[in-house]
């Protein structure tokens, strides 16, 4: 399991305090405000209509607030809300189970959704498209199928991989929303209500200081905060300022841009063992310890985002406002290797 203080997947700490932290309406959401808008229209209309929410899907990065939208949506259109995800769903009986036990209006959030096996995606077409579930009952010559009618529900999913999803499950859905990166400003005053909600005091410049520092993803920002609090109540007179977040940042190894000390020891191999040439992933993993997968689902979009590394046909490679962040000079690139890029 991945345990970097910067990750954007959920820890167990997070899901401690994140219920107390986030948001139950749309008017309390910070940030995303493009999918903000589109929502209210969408849950405004539906209720003017006396209708569920259409089926929405929520797609981008871990940590910029898909749960929480889903259960707002859920909030806003007074349902319950029923939580479970891809990978907990492993027969098409689980689903079953799921659908005949909800109740008129309620919202059903599938986080993962594109890691729903073949199987269990059949038995949710005429679920989402009919509000219907048809069961085989029998075996062989003698199975016959009954069609079981559901209440007319709303299904939201979300997942961090949208090219994953298939074509039929994806055109089923009659909303999908992105999530983006937030900026520092939308951090700043995610900071300030968790702030007010934990009892911290902190002052706007450590605020923003920590924003800048969090990989514009919320859950990373509240995670820093508590860190840089506890830095505070025992080295900083318990008062989150600009000093003390900076001090605390650096306790954990934060450096201005985000980047932890696995992110500094990729670039670091890079740059130092392969001499800019382009590297496979394999290689990188081999090179710092760390596992291929990990690699490429964790510390690479990061790095990818802020134009530090860049993927080749011949393999990864450090571009040179990585090189100057490392405080190495950039080598001269020939016009070969640019065409590459």
């Amino acid at each position: 399991m991945d345990e970097r203080l910067i990750t954007s997947s959920l820890t167990v700490e997070d899901e401690q305090i994140e219920y107390s932290l986030r948001p139950r309406f749309l008017n309390e959401y910070i940030g995303q405000h493009t999918v903000k808008e589109h929502m209210r229209i969408y849950i405004e209309a539906a209720r003017h209509r006396g209708e569920p929410l259409d089926h929405a899907l929520f797609y981008g990065p871990p940590g910029l607030g898909k749960t929480t939208l889903a259960a707002i949506v859920a909030n806003e259109m007074s349902g319950n809300l029923r939580v479970t995800s891809g990978p907990a769903i492993s027969h098409a009986g689980d689903l079953a189970a799921l659908l005949t036990n909800l109740a008129p209006g309620d919202v059903l959030f599938i986080d993962e959704i594109h890691r729903l096996n073949a199987n269990v995606e059949e038995v949710l077409y005429p679920a989402m498209e009919d509000y219907a579930l048809d069961i085989i009952i029998g075996k062989g010559p003698s199975a016959h199928s009954i069609r079981l009618d559901l209440p007319r529900f709303t299904l939201v999913g979300a997942t961090t991989r949208m090219g994953l999803l298939t074509s039929p499950l994806r055109d089923r859905f009659g909303i999908k929303e992105q999530l983006e990166l937030y900026a520092p400003e939308d951090l700043l005053e995610i900071i300030m209500r968790s702030a007010g909600i934990l009892h911290i005091e902190i002052d706007e410049e450590g605020a923003l200081e920590l924003a800048s520092r969090s990989r514009g993803t919320p859950r990373i920002v509240n995670r820093l905060l508590k860190r840089v609090r506890d830095y505070a109540q025992v080295r900083g007179g318990g008062v989150v300022d600009l000093p003390t977040a900076q001090a605390g940042l650096a306790m954990l190894a934060i450096d201005e841009i985000g980047l932890d000390a696995v992110d500094r020891r990729m670039l670091l191999a890079m740059i130092e063992k392969f001499g800019g040439r382009p590297v496979g992933l394999d290689t990188i993993a081999a090179a710092t310890g760390e596992d291929a997968t990990t690699i490429e689902d964790v510390y690479e979009p990061y790095l990818l985002q802020l134009g530090l590394i860049a993927r080749t046909p011949r393999g990864r490679i450090v571009l040179p406002d990585g090189y100057r962040h490392m405080g190495y000079v950039p080598p001269q690139q020939s016009a070969q290797q640019k065409l590459e890029i």
